[in-house]
């Protein structure tokens, strides 16, 4: 049973991510937000598990595939196609309305939300990559899933709990969601690597750029709230690149 324990923390991951489905597509989406990030909270701690009661198994390994599939790419993708659905309509979007019969009297404009998808299909293609990619064992090469969601999911919490004019001005532009799904799927797959909030040991040699980072993102996020999650993944980017420097 203790083998288990990893399986199941990853199956919770697997859960948060399908309800988060269904709030995103509800438009509900700080509350899917909320499940997406539990998802990605079971995620990490899976892992961790699997390590401490040395319960690692090639099954473990596809279910956290296809639990990060639902939870940091379903998810994120959804939340997209309702952000621009926003920006377009101002209304988020309703399936069966837009596949309707009169919905050609609309023009093609309400179908440029599913361009959200994208993030699914580019997250999917990051997922089956890492999994066969020897060279990701000990770090990452191209953005994580996990990381590309907070980073989406970011953008309907700073306008639930932290609008302005302006904020809002620039998240709901629909040309800048365009971008940004663009830019997340281009990050995911890009040839970039980056180092990964694995812990072999707790000496601070070997383990500097992770303090760092992690002192760096608890402050931000402390007086920042949300608005420093776009910040913290871009700072993540840039320490990696750096973390490569100095190692080579």
């Amino acid at each position: 049973m203790i083998k288990q324990i990893p399986n199941i923390i990853t199956s919770l991951n697997l859960l948060c991510g399908c309800v988060a489905v269904m709030f995103a597509m509800s438009g509900e989406l700080v509350t899917a937000s909320f499940f997406a990030f539990l998802g990605i909270f079971f995620d990490f701690f899976d892992g961790l598990a699997a390590r401490v009661l040395n319960a690692s198994s090639k099954v473990g390994l596809e279910l956290d595939s296809l639990a990060d599939m639902v939870t940091s790419g379903v998810v994120p993708g959804f939340v997209m196609v309702q952000l621009l659905s926003y920006s377009i309509t101002g209304d988020y979007l309703n399936i069966t309305e837009v596949f309707s019969e009169n919905s050609w009297n609309e023009g093609l404009v309400q179908y440029l939300p599913f361009v959200g998808l994208l993030i699914v299909i580019a997250s999917g293609y990051r997922l089956a990559k890492f999994n066969v990619d020897t060279r990701q064992t000990t770090s990452f090469i191209g953005l994580p899933t996990p990381a590309n969601t907070l980073l989406i999911l970011s953008l309907p919490l700073i306008l639930a709990f932290q609008q302005t004019e302006m904020i809002t001005g620039i998240i709901l532009n629909t040309w800048v969601l365009i971008g940004l799904t663009i830019l997340s799927c281009i990050l995911l797959n890009a040839e970039i690597p980056l180092f990964a909030l694995k812990f072999k040991t707790w000496d601070l040699k070997g383990n500097a750029i992770r303090y760092v980072f992690l002192l760096i993102s608890a402050i931000g996020l402390f007086f920042f709230h949300f608005l420093a999650i776009p910040v913290i993944i871009l700072l993540y980017i840039l320490l990696s690149l750096f973390w490569k420097e100095i190692s080579d």
